[in-house]
Parts: structure tokens; C-alpha cells; sequence
């Protein structure tokens, strides 16, 4: 006997970034693990992400989603996608079971699922936007992170707190805006002897400048579209990036972080985790910002005891183990159907 079919309808693009691809995919292998098969549909964008991390996976080329959806054969659907909300959700579902992952609690969702793994989150912001039949999976517990990053969890944070010798940039494969090169340039001066390593994607408006900077500065190293991101962050002993779903693998190995804010759908995870004392939190549209990045990595750098306390604090919000959770719940309910 076969396991059900999702379609995992998801966003990607230069604006909204490769993230939601990520995640959903971790998700799905989890289903995968499960017994599930799988299958996306989203913009043309989704198809680079998957290029890149996960080309055997089964795509649908679409100009229209909605109508995709509906013509393809499957037993329940997963959205990770912001612009789409409950009439979409049910037109797309055609009555079949409905995950959604969020972050958001600002619109109505057709879902009988929804996964929203922020710090802050509370089960009566979700009042009035999904039926009271939903089943709502809320906090870091639930949040998908690859099992990779889970597999080196003891080993990481046996040894946070040691002297720097390794610093991870990582503001987001699609590179916002050219972040990734201005965080270097605030970076490079204060490095001394240790080693930076850089994550971003192929398409990234900052690779063409930092390649070359990096044929000159033998301290720094380029990762384009690595797999090997996970081992990046047990190995890194302080990491800048982006306040997005990238903050959960950081905190499964206790990485102390400064974590930057990007968009406002950040701000609320950012801010939660601010006040546990888990992460060094920046806001990119701070007038002052290069300033407060100058000084909060100073600090890093100078201050063992503040890497330990923010490499405990982070690594308490969230295990790793979220996608196999939210997997285990939602294949319950297709079989309960």
C-alpha cells in the first residue's frame, strides 16, 4: 500500500527569498521518511531552489497555480506561501486536507493544519482566522530544520564559547538587496586571523564582488548553494544572518548569532528571541545599523562568556526534531480521512 500524495504549494523569488522552498522541503522529506510522496507547484523560481538543493524532486510547471492544483492527483496539500489565504486554500484543496506553514496570523487560513514555529506565538492569535477544528502546531518544537543539523547538535555545543577562529555570514541564498556584501565589508576589518565562511546562491547580486575580494583576502571562503550547511554551522563559532527560518538551524547548534532583520515578518521572532537573551538581534533599517553591527560584533569577538550564555539560551528554543513532529500530525490526519 502506497502513502498519500502532497502537493507542497510554496513562494520563492528575489523579493521573498528561498526560504519557504527550504523549509517545505525539509517538511516533505520528513513525510517522505513517513511513508508520504510529494510533489511542488510554484513560481519559476522554485525550480532554481530545487536545482540547487534537491533535483531529484518532483516539480509542477505552472503559470497558474490554482489551476495546477486542481488538475493534479493527490490526497492532501501543504501551503508555504504568504500571498495566498483561505479562498485560495480551499479552491486549491478541492476538500482534501490542508497544512499550512506560517508566520504570519494575518489573514484567514483554510487549513487543517497550521504550523507557525515563532517564539511569541500564542494559540488566540490565530482567533477568528482558522476554524476552531484547527489544529494548531505553534513554537520553535515545531519548526523544520533538516535532520542533519540535529544529527551534530552535542557535539556543537560541547565546545561553544572557544576562541573565534571561524565566522558564518549567511543572509539568505537570494541575497536581499546586496546584503551579504555590505555585512562583509562591516566584517572584514575586525577579522584579524580568523577565517569567514559565506553562504549565498548562485544568483546573488553580492557573489560577483565578493569572488573577487575573496581571490585577494585568502580569509574568506565562498559557498555557493552548499550542502553543507549544517557542518558550516557546528564548525562556526559566531554567525551573522538573516532573523528568517535560517534562525532555527542556528539555534539547534547553539551558534551564537547576531541575527539581522530583513523584513517585518521577522521582527516578531527576532524580537521574542531578543528577550530570551538567545540572539544578538539588528534591524537593517536602523539609521544606525553599521555602527551597532560594528559594536555587537566586537562583543562576540571580545566576550567568551556571552557566546556560552547566548550558545545555551538559543540552543534551549529549539531541538531540531520539528519537521518529524509536524509530518507525524498531519499524516494522521490524511489517514484519519
Amino acid at each position: 500500500m502506497t502513502g498519500p500524495r502532497i502537493l507542497f504549494v510554496v513562494d520563492a523569488g528575489p523579493t521573498v527569498g528561498g526560504g519557504h522552498v527550504m523549509r517545505s522541503l525539509t517538511l516533505a522529506r520528513a513525510m517522505s521518511a513517513q511513508g508520504a510522496t510529494f510533489a511542488f507547484v510554484g513560481p519559476p523560481a522554485l525550480a532554481e531552489v530545487l536545482d540547487a538543493f534537491a533535483p531529484d524532486a518532483e516539480r509542477i510547471a505552472a503559470e497558474d497555480l490554482a489551476a495546477a492544483a486542481v488538475r493534479e492527483a493527490f490526497d492532501a496539500v501543504a501551503f508555504d506561501h504568504y500571498g495566498l489565504s483561505e479562498p485560495d486554500h480551499r479552491a486549491m484543496a478541492q476538500g482534501r486536507p490542508v497544512l499550512v506553514v506560517d508566520d504570519l496570523a494575518d489573514r484567514p487560513l483554510g487549513a487543517d493544519v497550521v504550523v507557525d514555529a515563532g517564539p511569541a506565538r500564542r494559540a488566540e492569535d490565530y482567533l477568528g482566522l482558522v476554524p476552531e477544528t484547527t489544529r494548531l502546531l505553534l513554537g520553535p518544537e515545531f519548526a523544520a530544520v533538516r535532520p542533519e543539523f540535529a544529527a551534530l547538535r552535542e557535539p556543537a555545543l560541547a565546545w561553544r564559547g572557544e576562541p573565534v577562529q571561524r565566522i558564518l555570514i549567511s543572509m539568505g541564498l537570494t541575497d536581499v538587496g546586496g546584503v551579504t556584501a555590505r555585512i562583509v565589508e562591516r566584517v572584514r576589518p575586525r577579522l584579524q586571523d580568523a577565517g569567514l565562511d559565506i553562504v549565498l546562491g548562485a544568483g546573488a547580486p553580492s557573489l560577483p564582488g565578493l569572488a573577487k575580494i575573496a581571490r585577494r583576502d585568502t580569509r574568506l571562503l565562498l559557498h555557493v548553494d552548499t550542502p553543507h550547511m549544517a557542518r558550516l554551522t557546528a564548525e562556526a563559532d559566531i554567525g551573522i544572518g538573516a532573523a528568517g527560518s535560517s534562525t532555527w538551524e542556528r539555534c539547534v547548534l547553539g551558534l551564537p548569532s547576531i541575527l539581522v532583520i530583513l523584513a517585518d515578518n521577522q521582527r516578531p521572532n527576532a524580537q521574542a528571541l531578543a528577550e530570551r537573551e538567545a540572539a544578538i538581534v539588528l534591524d537593517l533599517a536602523d539609521p544606525d545599523f553599521d555602527a551597532t553591527m560594528d559594536k555587537a560584533l566586537w562583543r562576540l569577538l571580545r566576550d567568551a562568556d556571552l557566546r556560552r550564555d547566548l550558545a545555551r539560551r538559543s540552543a534551549e528554543t529549539c531541538d531540531g526534531l520539528g519537521a518529524g513532529r509536524t509530518a507525524e500530525t498531519f499524516l494522521r490526519l490524511i489517514a484519519g480521512r
